[in-house]
């Protein structure tokens, strides 16, 4: 309940105002930067975890498919040195993920990639990487998520998808994300195979 509380007291604070593409993508930003100082934190290589949403339902995700959000740049099969090849890697994992549509599910799982990208990209000691993934979601939400997010009312909603206390339970949310995960991995072929 208390995850709850603070979770909608977040969301009030800083996503409840006006919804213009600039506030969108500037709030996407940073969800992304606490996301990723989140997944840093967990990984005992970053700062203090923000308290949100996003941070608790990114968790689940993980939890429930560790094999995919973990060694995201050797599954994409990149060097995480050069800016370049990890936006265009983001950025094409992002497109496969909405390619079908979009949903909550798929958005969460958009920041576990970037959270999990960020990990590889400090751990290869490449920190200032981050700012390069923090920057690629920016890009992909102007460009293909800012109408969606202005018709559900802006940020906001990703709250409701993200807060449960009966672990035996699956929220609908966790469903979509589940198929990103196979548009993940599908994307994950094609840029290897383009690669070569």
């Amino acid at each position: 309940m208390e995850m709850l509380r603070r979770s909608s007291v977040f969301a009030s604070e800083v996503f409840d105002r006006s919804h213009t593409d600039k506030e969108l993508v500037s709030q996407a930003k940073a969800l992304c930067r606490d996301y990723i100082h989140s997944r840093l934190n967990r990984a005992g290589i970053g700062w203090s975890k923000p308290d949100h949403g996003l941070a608790a339902s990114g968790d689940e995700l993980e939890y429930l498919r560790p094999n995919v959000y973990r060694n995201v740049a050797r599954q994409l099969n990149i060097t995480v040195a050069s800016e370049s090849i990890v936006s265009d890697a983001f950025l094409a994992v992002a497109a496969d993920i909405f390619s079908t549509g979009v949903t909550w599910g798929k958005v969460v799982s958009l920041y576990a990639v970037a959270g999990a990208l960020a990990v590889d990209c400090v751990r290869h000691g490449h920190p200032a990487m981050v700012h390069t993934i923090v920057d690629c979601m920016g890009e992909f939400v102007r460009k293909s998520l800012t109408s969606w997010l202005k018709r559900r009312g802006g940020w906001v909603d990703v709250t409701k998808c993200v807060v449960n206390t009966d672990p035996s339970f699956r929220s609908h949310w966790l469903v979509s994300a589940v198929c990103a995960f196979g548009h993940y991995l599908k994307a994950t072929v094609l840029y290897l195979l383009r690669e070569k």
